[in-house]
């Protein structure tokens, strides 16, 4: 039996035998690399019961962990060292469906699984894993018309520095110059940055295929970090955060470059605002402080609105309110309910299933696109 082969062998037997102990549940052997592997990279790997699989290469290591959220829990998963150089093991248990970021700790020290693709999140940049949920199909990638995701640097100068963003055009903005679009401004969470909506939330896939199927009206997204200052623990932390520079580069800088570069319908009742946990924060704020800018609001994991808190209700089109089915749905029901009662276009989306994670705000984007910019 060739050495490769006899790894194999033993790593099965090693990992299904760990994992059947610790869950008494039969492991299905139909483990597949993760859809967010490096390329050419076998681990880490996923199957149909939502069990990874991790091996990792450290022949000098004294204690290899995977830790990643396990169950909407922070956990850990030893790894077993089976030969020379291999460590491995498998989850104790099933995770949930979606994205989950994950990192190793060898020997105390943190680093990333090199057979994965990056994300950043956690303030870091962190490997990512995919586990293949039952309703994937609205963010796959299709064979559909697809939009462009621009990178953008904008000059600020409040802040002395050029800022980046992403901006998401819809299919057919290159080809009909005589179109004009709504905007979405769609803010990401603590701890990542303009990359998130993208790569985590697959934002631009959401939006290809509603768009295809006809579901929602084309618009433009603009997602920006939504930092201004550095947040340190010591110091505080998000306390110590103030979104008055934020808000300035928003709205002095970032929105008349877009309107200046973009075809955008550059007017209140045709831009909204949005942004997951706190980016709903932000958003929170900026609405209610600048109502002449938004018509449209969005909190996903973000918080709520109170009828008092706005003081002209015909500026207001839209607030959508959502969360995960783990996290206070009744706190953005019965919002949604006491902004309807008081003549509010209110609405509240609930994701079944799910926590403060990508699957949460990926579905709350499909419910509040089709929502957004109606006539």
């Amino acid at each position: 039996m060739n050495r490769n082969l006899l790894t194999l062998v033993i790593t099965s037997l090693l990992l299904t035998g760990v994992s059947y102990a610790q869950t008494n549940t039969q492991i299905l052997e139909d483990f597949k690399p993760s859809s967010l592997n490096q390329p050419d990279q076998q681990y880490p790997q996923v199957n149909s019961q939502g069990y990874a699989r991790f091996q990792i290469l450290a022949p000098k290591a004294q204690s290899v962990v995977v830790s990643l959220g396990l169950g909407g829990t922070s956990g850990g998963t030893p790894l077993k060292k089976i030969t020379d150089s291999l460590w491995a093991g498998t989850t104790s248990g099933p995770m949930e469906e979606g994205f989950h970021y994950y990192h190793l700790t060898v020997d105390g020290g943190v680093f990333n699984d090199p057979g994965a693709l990056n994300f950043y999140g956690s303030t870091r940049w962190e490997s990512g894993i995919e586990i293949p949920a039952h309703d994937q199909d609205f963010y796959a990638l299709k064979d559909v018309p697809h939009g462009h995701v621009h990178q953008i640097l904008f000059p600020s100068k409040s802040t002395n520095t050029s800022r980046r963003a992403f901006v998401y055009t819809p299919p057919g903005y290159d080809k009909d110059k005589s179109s004009r679009y709504p905007v979405l401004y769609l803010q990401h969470g603590w701890g990542e940055d303009e990359t998130a909506w993208a790569n985590q939330g697959r934002a631009n896939l959401i939006m290809d295929n509603l768009i295809a199927e006809g579901k929602t009206k084309p618009f433009i997204i603009v997602m920006t970090y939504g930092m201004t200052n550095v947040i340190r623990p010591r110091a505080g932390g998000l306390r110590s955060f103030d979104i008055k520079p934020f808000q300035t580069v928003l709205l002095d800088e970032l929105i008349p470059y877009v309107d200046a570069n973009f075809r955008t319908v550059a007017n209140q009742a045709n831009r909204a605002m949005g942004g997951l946990s706190m980016g709903g924060f932000e958003t929170h704020t900026i609405t209610l402080a600048r109502p002449d800018v938004f018509s449209h609001y969005a909190l996903l994991s973000g918080g709520t609105y109170k009828p008092e808190e706005i003081k002209d209700k015909s500026k207001v089109k839209l607030i959508f309110m959502s969360c995960g089915s783990f996290e206070n749905p009744d706190g953005v029901t019965k919002a949604a309910e006491t902004l309807k009662a008081q003549g509010f276009n209110a609405v509240s989306y609930v994701s079944q299933g799910t926590r403060h994670e990508f699957q949460t705000w990926r579905r709350s984007l499909q419910v509040l696109a089709p929502m957004l910019f109606k006539n």
